[in-house]
């Protein structure tokens, strides 16, 4: 690009500056900035060639001018020239002097690019500045402000200027009238001051080191007498500041007397601004600059004003301090400063005045103090060693201070002290004691954010900085060690300190292991006499403890144990090799785990382990003895921490079996006993525990203490006849059996099991049993109180495992068994059924389980007892809330699993489909219940069980599942039941009988059957299904079902399943629906012989109920059925009982819903309508003269079964079929039906119903077959026919013997006028009539033949010829009435016979583009990329359509076009953001897109520029904001050589009318495009 492109460019940026929307001025200078940072000093003149020739522009655009010349300079000020410089110098300059008065954005932008310039021009700006600073005139204001900026940035180039412009200067200040001029005099003498004292402490760097302080002595003192004896006294805050913010900095460069004589008058005048001011940070820092100064020059009168200065000073650091508010910190770390500057030259008065304070009642005062304290020993150690003794001293009040702000000062001062020696010192130890009471403290688990003004902060924040401070001093600060070795040892153990272990322990370890670097071979602790220092066995049964619960107090678990490693020696010489492989392993345990996850039960038994491989290594009994005595010492420290304690007696369990003094065991256990807190559940445990792992070495002693102490006085006295009536001795009572009950369990559960099994009737269980129950004046007395109740059902679960676990425990008779299941089924009755709060019921069922398994065998009323109350235990309790820990939850699942593990144990004994079936007899009500948590229990179980007869099923001969159908009918409707679980269990149980079934044909046990193995994948999708998936998914389990059943079992499943049409669960009854119907369709070819027992179950399930899926259920069956046998269907239908009730009505009419097979039906039936006779004569009475007709069964009922059929809508293709052969039966019915009466039997059945309200309709003969009629012509179209009649009274008299003939009239004329296409056919089915044996048959017939010929259709449908023929042919009828009616029909023939739309288009139209991506394959696939490539840019932009729907088009075209660009990173980007539904980033979207376009096509840049600038007129907004956008980002991320395709005249002219857009964003994205052209440059 040539430089007048450049200049162009910066032009119509400039001149596009003045735009009104602030967005697009932004835009603009973004430009300028990127195109400056190309080509910096075209893009500089530019700016200063526009301001001159635009001089009235205002000057908010001129402001924005030069901040965009200021960004350019700084970044690009390396590469501009001196004319450059000097250009910009001169103009920035102008800007900024040019208005007299201060407009301040337009005049620090141009000061701000002249700091800029003078970091390398600095001469150049210096000289340019002077010129506008002449003596005797008072300088612009932004001329002094420049110069004093100038001073800091480019210290080294300015100072040398500063001694002629302060002379210039000085005399200025008397002339400055205005607080605005002289706040930037004070603002520059501060400037001038701080380079000044820059230059001079680095004069090695200095271009000149000659220069010294005294040079602008004289300068500044001038200047110091006008700023405090005038200024510093003004009304105006802002100038008292200035002049505060001066002095302090140029009290460094006073003469030493000058500052001496004026410091009385200036501390005083500064320290009252303290009060003139809310914000003091500039107040303090000046303060501590003059006391700097003051302490430099060795001042005598700073002692005079000392008092003072302390007060002022404390009173500031006593202010509270918000950490959101900066300016009070910074003042907090001046004031402290200014303390540090005190202490270096008067450190005695300086403690005086502080610690006097401590005792203050103002928790603020005391606060700050400390704060000061800290900072002295921190900043001022050398002027503090001496007085380390008088410090330590004063702190013994704020050591009793109970403040939490205090608290946390004295940690920090005691922080600080450790760092400089003061703790080793007498009284240092009392200061680490404090500390490690802190670190005591109890946690907030959510600390709040204390007030402002709140008295006291969180105990965590005290905490969390005292285990800082305490691990920062153990480990950084060597000199602590002596101090803390081994005296932090004492903490260990005192229960007051258990939140302290962590970091203690993490000190320790520290500390220990800095000793064994000194000195490997030596032991850590030297008692010497040291009575204060905790035991080995102390210390290892503390930390051991401690352990158990890991993950409390920050991981107290892993400190206490590396603790242990590194004192082996001391805890016993022979541990360190044990000690280093098994601790370890510990620790990678715990790594492996949080608190949440780790396993309680399993990290205790490694803890034991451990505990066991310690005192195997030991191997010492005394040191063993020792022990297990500090063991039962510590007991007490735990009442606070339950299952701690627990954990503590499981480890004396442990020791006392390393234990080879029974003496000492026995004693101990005695104890034990005797000193229990019985009320605690957990220490009840513990006790028993500790009983049970002690029995493992010394089962003899265990038993025999526990026998000892059931006779002794304290045992007795606990239970005894006259406390037995008091409720508060008799639930202690309770206690103390229950703990003794559960002592035996854990002995049988414990005892190596040859030892146990012997014991067990004998020893274990009946002194249990006497435990249990008490005599009352020789009365055996059960308790009820549960807690004894739920440990004698544990204790006799653990001892049956312990008998089932042994060697002997399958041919042991267990004389008590039936006792003791009978026990535990009343205890589980006695549960309440429908909540679940105690364990009892599990751990009864886990004993009964254990039970089971042992002989004799229970009686089958016991068992049947057992399982029943088990059953309704479990199953009926009801679903509880979600309980946050969970417990209830897990309670309930283990509950769950111990039913299972009875119940499979039951079916154990009796694997035999027998017995299975009884299993499931059981669970069937559960499993049809309206609870459906009880219904989902019921399937788990039954799934459980299923699977399991299913592993352990084993066949030595084919036999045949007898009950297969019987199962799967009542679990394969539950596939849809209401609850997800439910289905999926239900599925769960097929798979495993289709399985069984599988296993009784021989199959091996790992065969797999792939139709079986598709209900898997089924079950997977029934988790959260839509209704329709649901029935879809098991039609597919019928599927699968009617593929592997056996057909005997067929029919047991299908009426199963009909039972399950009436299960109260609709869904449930819809899936049988569902399979039943699957079943007929894929099996029922198998059915014939069981039609008449299938339409008989199915009528019989329509009478149950009247919900309509069960009607639907029932007529598809039928349909399926008939589709398959519709002869033996129809024949079973038509002997159903007449009238036809609503049920079997509607099962005739689930034969119309298919054409073909309803033409079947239909056709059956005219066949049975014509097998009899339609009537039978005889005579009712004896005299009557004219025999009566009767209606035949057959034909009659074949007539109802016709009008339900024909009744139904979707009967009419089938009744269109057979419509002449329907009409001209049907007519011949009515016809021979007139006056024929019902049988006998019948007539009494139509006038019952008649009056009742059953919905049957009347089974008189004639009416029914008019009926049937009627049906027939609505079905075939003829509702104008129906109604025609029905006006003239037709069908009435079609009923009748005396207007029948008229009827038949009626009728024939109204089928000419509206059903004459049908005639042809109708006339043919009665021509064949005429050989009727029945006369009225032959007379009906041939009057509505006769009735035709008035009509003209007739003609028309040219049936004149053959009407006639026939009619001739009846002239010699034998009926008289049919001749009569021949020659009316001849006569009759005598008298009768004479922009929406453009946006749908344009969405179709880019949609349709899509689509030709389908179609455009082999040789049109390159005609169709360039359609493509020249649609591409089109339909990017439009991705900004205002139409959605054109929008959706064109990502769809984007979409399915972008693989025909055969690039995989383009198409990916088009799919990935183009999908439908999905926000897009536009702008994202477009710079991915063309810097894929231009990496792999860069040749299309031309192209498509072009078309983007057609876009630039587009009449839609967004579309024409996007073009730029376009434009811009291909320019961005092409390669320079492409450029020769780009027109940058049109391009430029293009975006330069964008600019006078009147839609804002459109000039913003021009304005941005404009800036990316710089990559032509």
């Amino acid at each position: 690009m040539s430089e007048s492109h450049v200049q162009r460019l910066s032009t119509i940026l400039l001149d596009a500056i003045t735009d009104k929307d602030p967005l697009v001025q932004e835009q603009v200078c973004g430009a300028l900035c990127a195109l400056g940072e190309s080509r910096p000093e075209e893009v500089l003149l530019a700016c200063a060639e526009h301001l001159r020739q635009h001089e009235k522009l205002a000057h908010p655009y001129r402001t924005m001018i030069l901040r965009a010349v200021e960004t350019v300079v700084s970044s690009r000020i390396g590469e501009l020239d001196k004319d450059v410089a000097r250009t910009i110098i001169l103009l920035a300059s102008g800007e900024m002097t040019r208005a007299k008065e201060l407009v301040c954005d337009w005049q620090q932008a141009a000061s701000n690019v002249l700091v800029a310039l003078g970091k390398r021009f600095v001469g150049k700006v210096m000289e340019e500045m002077l010129s506008k600073f002449q003596p005797g005139l008072l300088p612009h204001y932004f001329v002094v402000q420049t110069l004093a900026n100038l001073s800091v940035s480019n210290v080294f180039g300015t100072v040398p200027f500063l001694t002629s412009i302060l002379s210039t200067m000085l005399p200025m200040l008397s002339l400055a009238k205005h607080d605005s001029m002289r706040v930037v005099f004070c603002f520059a003498l501060q400037r001038f001051s701080e380079s000044t004292l820059e230059y001079l402490a680095n004069l090695d760097q200095a271009p000149d080191p000659t220069v010294r302080k005294d040079a602008f002595a004289t300068d500044t003192l001038s200047a110091y007498d006008i700023l405090f004896h005038q200024w510093l006294q003004s009304r105006e805050a802002k100038l008292r500041l200035a002049v505060v913010e001066a002095l302090g900095p140029m009290s460094h460069l006073l003469p030493s007397e000058k500052l001496e004589e004026q410091l009385p008058k200036l501390l005083p005048g500064v320290l009252a601004l303290y009060k003139k001011h809310a914000e003091t940070v500039h107040t303090s820092k000046s303060l501590a600059q003059i006391l700097e100064a003051a302490v430099s020059v060795g001042s005598r009168t700073l002692e005079v004003q000392l008092d003072s200065v302390l007060a002022a000073l404390h009173a500031q650091v006593c202010v509270p301090v918000e950490s959101s508010s900066p300016l009070v910190m910074s003042n907090q770390k001046e004031v402290l400063r200014c303390f540090t500057v005190l202490a270096c030259c008067s450190p005695d008065r300086l403690l005086a005045f502080l610690l006097p304070k401590l005792d203050s009642s103002s928790e603020r005062t005391r606060v700050g103090t400390l704060q000061v304290l800290r900072h002295l020993i921190n900043a001022a150690a050398a002027q503090m060693e001496v007085k380390k003794p008088f410090i330590l001293s004063s702190m013994k009040l704020p050591l009793l201070d109970t403040n939490s702000k205090v608290k946390r000062a004295v940690v920090q001062v005691i922080s600080a002290m450790a760092h400089h020696g003061y703790l080793e010192q007498p009284g240092g130890e009392a200061m680490m004691e404090y500390v490690v009471q802190q670190c005591a403290l109890p946690p907030e688990s959510e600390p709040q954010k204390p007030c402002a003004d709140s008295e006291n902060l969180p105990a965590d924040g005290v905490r969390a900085i005292s285990i800082s401070t305490l691990y920062l001093v153990s480990t950084t600060v060597d000199r602590m060690s002596d101090v803390l070795w081994p005296y932090l040892l004492e903490f260990l153990v005192p229960v007051r300190f258990t939140r302290a272990l962590t970091p203690l322990c993490r000190s320790l370890v520290h500390l220990a292991q800095k000793r064994q670097e000194q000195d490997a071979g030596a032991f850590l602790i030297q008692y010497n006499g040291n009575v204060t220092l905790p035991s080995p066995y102390a210390i290892t049964t503390r930390l051991l403890v401690v352990s158990s619960k890991p993950y409390l107090g920050d991981g107290r678990g892993a400190a206490s144990l590396r603790l242990l490693s590194v004192l082996h020696r001391n805890i016993h010489p022979e541990l360190g090799q044990r000690w280093a492989t098994t601790i370890p392993l510990l620790l990678e345990h715990l790594d492996e785990y949080t608190e949440e996850t780790l396993p309680q039960k399993e990290w205790e038994e490694k803890l034991l382990m451990f505990l066991r491989d310690t005192l195997a290594a030991v191997a010492d009994n005394t040191w063993i003895c020792q022990l297990s005595l500090e063991m039962c010492r510590q007991l007490p420290n735990y009442n606070e921490t339950p299952q701690e304690k627990n954990f503590l007696y499981k480890c004396i369990g442990t020791t006392l079996g390393a234990a080879s003094h029974k003496e000492v065991v026995r004693k101990h256990l005695q104890e034990l006993l005797e000193t229990a807190r019985y009320q605690e559940e957990t220490e009840r445990e513990g006790l028993a525990c500790c009983f049970g792992i002690c029995a493992i070495s010394h089962l003899d002693d265990t038993l025999a203490q526990l026998e000892d102490f059931v006779k002794s006085d304290v045992f007795r006295k606990s239970t005894g006849i006259f406390n037995i009536f008091k409720d508060r001795s008799e639930n202690e009572a309770d206690k103390v059996r229950s703990a003794l009950v559960l002592c035996y369990g854990h002995v049988a559960a414990r005892a190596p099991r040859e030892l146990v099994q012997p014991r067990v009737e004998s020893d274990i269980f009946r002194n249990m049993s006497q435990c249990f129950s008490t005599k009352v004046l020789g009365i055996k007395v059960e308790t009820k109180d549960p807690t004894l109740r739920l440990s004698l059902v544990r204790s006799v679960c653990m001892a049956s495992q312990a008998i089932c676990g042994s060697a002997q425990g399958s041919a042991f008779h267990f004389s008590r068994k039936a006792e003791l299941v009978v026990q535990m089924t009343e205890f589980i009755k006695a549960e309440p059924p429908d909540s679940l709060r105690t364990p009892i019921r599990k751990k009864a069922m886990l004993a009964c389980t254990y039970l089971a398994s042992l002989e004799p065998a229970l009686e089958e009323q016991v068992q049947a007892e057992l399982v029943h109350s088990c059953l309704h235990s479990v199953l009926a309790v009801l679903p509880e809330p979600t309980v946050e820990d969970g417990r209830q939850e897990s309670l309930y699942l283990d509950t769950m699993q111990a039913l299972k593990d009875l119940l499979t144990s039951l079916l154990q004994r009796d694997m035999t489909s027998q017995g299975l079936q009884r299993m499931v007899e059981h669970l069937s009500p559960w499993i049809k219940s309206p609870r459906g948590h009880e219904r989902v229990r019921a399937l788990g179980l039954s799934a459980c069980l299923l699977q399991y007869f299913l592993e352990h099923l084993h066949v030595s001969a084919v036999v045949p599942f007898h009950n297969l159908g019987l199962l799967i009918g009542l679990f394969s409707p539950r596939c849809a039941d209401l609850w997800p679980a439910t289905r999926q269990e239900a599925v769960s149980c097929v798979y495993c009988l289709l399985y069984l079934q599988l296993g009784y044909e021989g199959f091996s046990r790992d065969y797999r059957d792939d139709v079986a193995e598709q209900l898997l994948a089924l079950k997977d999708g029934l988790v959260h299904p839509d209704p329709a998936a649901l029935f879809h998914s098991c039609h597919s389990i019928a599927q699968v079902i009617a593929k592997r059943l056996p057909p005997d079992q067929l029919i047991s499943l299908l009426l199963t399943l009909f039972e399950g049409l009436g299960d109260p669960d609709k869904d449930c009854s819809r899936a049988a629906t569902v399979m039943i119907n699957c079943l007929l369709k894929e099996r029922g070819h198998l059915l014939l012989e069981k039609v008449p027992e299938l339409v008989s179950v199915l009528r019989a399930k329509l009478q149950e109920t009247r919900e309509e899926h069960v009607l639907q259920a029932a007529q598809h069956s039928v349909y399926l059925l008939a589709s398959q046998h519709h002869a033996a269907v129809v024949s079973s239908l038509l002997g159903s009982p007449l009238p036809f009730d609503s049920h079997t009505g509607t099962l005739w009419r689930a034969l119309a819903v298919e054409p073909g097979l309803t033409a079947q039906v239909l056709g059956l039936l005219l066949e049975k309508l014509s097998r009899d006779v339609p009537f039978k004569e005889g005579r009712a009475f004896l005299l009557s003269t004219t025999p009566d007709r009767v209606a035949t069964l057959l034909p009659l009922a074949a007539t109802c079964a016709l009008y339900e059929v024909t009744s139904v809508p979707a009967s009419g293709p089938a009744v269109l079929e057979l419509y002449p052969q329907l009409f001209a039966a049907l007519l011949l019915r009515v016809s021979c039906t007139v006056g024929v009466q019902l049988p006998r039997n019948l007539q009494a059945k139509e006038r019952r119903s008649s009056g009742s309200s059953l919905g049957f309709r009347s089974l008189e003969p004639c009416s029914s077959a008019v009926d049937a009629l009627q049906a027939v012509l609505l079905r075939g179209g003829n509702e104008d026919v129906v109604q025609r009649m029905e006006l003239e009274g037709g069908w009435e008299l079609l009923r009748t013997s005396a207007g029948h003939e008229e009827g038949v009239a009626r009728l024939a004329s109204a089928m000419a006028k509206f059903a004459g296409p049908r005639l042809p056919l109708v006339t043919k089915a009665l021509f064949s009539t005429q050989s009727s044996v029945y006369d009225i048959q032959r007379v009906t017939s041939t009057a509505f033949l006769a009735e035709l010929l008035s009509s003209n259709v007739v003609r028309d449908l040219m049936l004149l010829e053959s009407l006639l023929d026939n009619l001739a042919a009846r002239q010699k009828d034998s009926c008289a009435s049919v001749r009569r009616l021949v020659l009316r029909g001849l006569a009759n023939v005598a008298t009768g016979s004479p922009d929406k739309e453009k946006m749908e288009f344009r969405a179709a139209s880019i949609r349709l583009f899509g689509h030709l991506n389908k179609a455009c394959r082999g040789d049109c696939e390159d005609v169709f990329l360039e359609q493509v490539v020249g649609g591409l840019a089109p339909l990017l932009l439009h991705l900004r359509d205002p139409q959605a729907p054109v929008t959706a088009a064109c990502r769809f075209a984007l979409r399915m076009c972008g693989p025909n660009l055969e690039c995989e990173e383009l198409a990916a980007v088009f799919q990935k953001h183009l999908q439908e539904g999905r926000s897009l980033h536009f702008g994202e979207f477009l710079n991915t897109t063309c810097k894929h376009l231009m990496h792999h096509f860069p040749d299309l840049l031309g192209r498509l520029v072009s078309t983007s600038l057609f876009y630039f007129k587009s009449s839609w907004e967004d579309v024409r904001a996007a073009a730029p956008m376009l434009t811009g980002f291909l320019v961005l991320h092409v390669e320079a050589e492409h450029r020769p395709q780009v027109d940058l005249e049109q391009l430029l002219a293009a975006l330069q009318l964008l600019l006078k857009d009147p839609a804002p964003a459109v000039r913003a994205k021009a304005a941005e495009t404009l800036g990316r052209l710089v990559k032509f440059a």
